[in-house]
């Protein structure tokens, strides 16, 4: 049977080839691994997914995923130190490295003018509303050392400094322009440790 005209799985195909990081031929692979396992495994991967997109929120304290309000990390965990991060998965790169036990903030982006992406556009003003009615003592700034988070970290001293909270920066064992999901959990504890101040 010829595979190459079922609308069906070249659908299932497509649909596979736009997540991050998949091609055409492990889409493919994909599509045929769901088509051929049993139907009741298909049906919990599916609704996986449903649950997790109609549960999933962001946390209205600090951006992060919860199922909730706010997520387990902000209801337990003290706002005296707060970690400032790109995306919820930089949060979770950095749990995995168990060298914090701080709260987060996440920007989701950094500022970026190529793509017209402005301080107004990610959850800085949020992080100030944070750090100035809060007991916050220390805002450590863990975007990306690439050029777009370099930027933003800066701007982001720049606007905390006033308030004389003490604001560092994860140090640089992360190679320039590596993105700190793709880092090593070593690699993520000694940045968080060696932080300097800026």
């Amino acid at each position: 049977m010829d595979n190459s005209n079922l609308e069906s799985l070249d659908r299932l195909t497509n649909e596979f080839s736009k997540l991050p990081g998949v091609g055409k031929k492990t889409a493919a692979r994909y599509a045929y691994y769901i088509v051929t396992s049993p139907k009741e495994q298909a049906e919990a991967f599916a609704d996986a997914i449903l649950n997790a997109k109609n549960t999933i929120r962001f946390c209205e304290k600090c951006g992060n995923f919860a199922d909730g309000k706010l997520c387990p990390i902000c209801k337990t965990r003290s706002e005296e130190t707060i970690c400032v991060v790109k995306e919820p998965k930089d949060v979770s790169a950095i749990e995995k490295a168990h060298s914090y036990k701080g709260s987060y903030h996440v920007l989701h982006g950094t500022i970026n003018p190529l793509q017209n992406v402005a301080p107004k556009d990610i959850k800085i003003a949020e992080l100030l509303e944070r750090v100035v009615k809060g007991q916050t003592k220390e805002v450590i700034l863990a975007t990306s050392p690439d050029v777009e988070g370099e930027a933003t970290a800066m701007y982001i001293a720049s606007l905390i400094k006033p308030y004389n909270i003490k604001v560092t920066r994860i140090a640089q064992g992360l190679a320039t322009g590596t993105q700190l999901e793709f880092a090593d959990e070593v690699t993520i504890a000694r940045s968080i440790q060696d932080r300097r101040e800026i």
